[in-house]
């Protein structure tokens, strides 16, 4: 017998799978699995192996899904929402089907065109940017810019509730390739990491980053090995200067975006995984804009029950 009070919320991205079983806005349970680039089985399968304790007691429920879940390489591909995006319209571009007895809703994701006048899209962003808006309302008034850094950081305009725009930074994806893939952290032994030498590294990158503003990045990089080679610089000390360099230099980038608003609003919403989020905090305060950490996932789950909610 079906629970009809009941629904699951779930984001799927490329790393992890994260499901909660929810009445109304009520998170009853919650079950992980595997990301959608990290499937051993077909995304049906893990989807419904990773429920079969809720169906067996509840019988089929509702799915609403978000992430990369709807993109080409996930179980159904959803064509992009354009912007501007509200409720209504990330709603109404939901591909919806039924699976095993389940009514299967999946976001569709946003695209735009970004402030250097190029094609931009996110996938999974959206719906947090939308439980941000269910959470604080003040933020669906007016006009906002919301961050939500991660792989592909997402610098996002929200006007009166809706998304208009947004620019993605390559932040993440830089980050964990020059850190795994390039020379500059094989100068020194790689130790465990130290709170107090991660936090000079990255405030000393920052400072740099804030120094030579106007120097491009690809000048700066070569440092997070110099420094090791010359002046002794850790290998913690090292991989978090490298972290602050690019930061900061996100956060330069971003500050003329869309008129400047950034420096115009009274806190930014950062929307990450609290570590990373605490670095975008910094790096923003080093310009004297306030920010308010709030956490990406319960966002997710914010946004899907605005979603579900509106739909009954």
């Amino acid at each position: 017998m079906t629970d009809t009070a009941t629904h699951i919320a779930g984001d799927w991205g490329t790393t992890h799978l994260r499901l909660h079983l929810c009445r109304g806005a009520t998170v009853l349970d919650k079950v992980d699995g595997a990301g959608i680039g990290a499937l051993t089985t077909s995304p049906e399968t893990t989807l419904f192996d990773a429920i079969a304790p809720w169906t067996r007691e509840r019988g089929a429920l509702p799915i609403w899904l978000a992430g990369m879940v709807g993109s080409r390489n996930g179980w159904r591909e959803v064509p992009y929402a354009s912007c501007p995006a509200g409720a209504t319209e990330l709603r109404n571009s939901m591909l919806r089907f039924s699976a095993r007895g389940h009514d299967i809703a999946i976001g569709a994701g946003v695209a735009c065109t970004n402030p250097q006048g190029a094609p931009d899209v996110m996938r999974g962003e959206e719906t947090q940017i939308l439980g941000a808006i269910a959470a604080h309302p003040q933020l669906g008034r007016g006009r906002n810019i919301i961050a939500l850094p991660g792989t592909h950081t997402k610098w996002a305009l929200v006007q009166d509730g809706k998304l208009q725009s947004f620019q993605t930074s390559l932040s993440g994806e830089l980050y964990a390739l020059l850190r795994d893939r390039s020379t500059l952290l094989k100068a020194s032994s790689a130790a465990e990491t130290n709170d107090d030498a991660e936090r000079r590294g990255f405030d000393a990158g920052l400072q740099r980053s804030r120094e030579l503003r106007t120097v491009p990045l690809s000048h700066l990089l070569f440092e997070v090995r110099s420094r090791q080679l010359i002046q002794g610089m850790t290998h913690a000390e090292a991989s978090a200067f490298l972290s602050g360099l690019i930061i900061g230099q996100d956060v330069l980038g971003a500050l003329p975006l869309f008129d400047g608003t950034l420096r115009t609003v009274s806190a930014v919403p950062i929307i990450g995984a609290p570590k990373l989020a605490a670095f975008y905090s910094t790096a923003l305060s080093a310009h004297g804009i306030k920010s308010l950490p709030l956490d990406a996932t319960e966002l997710t789950v914010a946004g899907l029950n605005a979603l579900a909610h509106s739909a009954e």
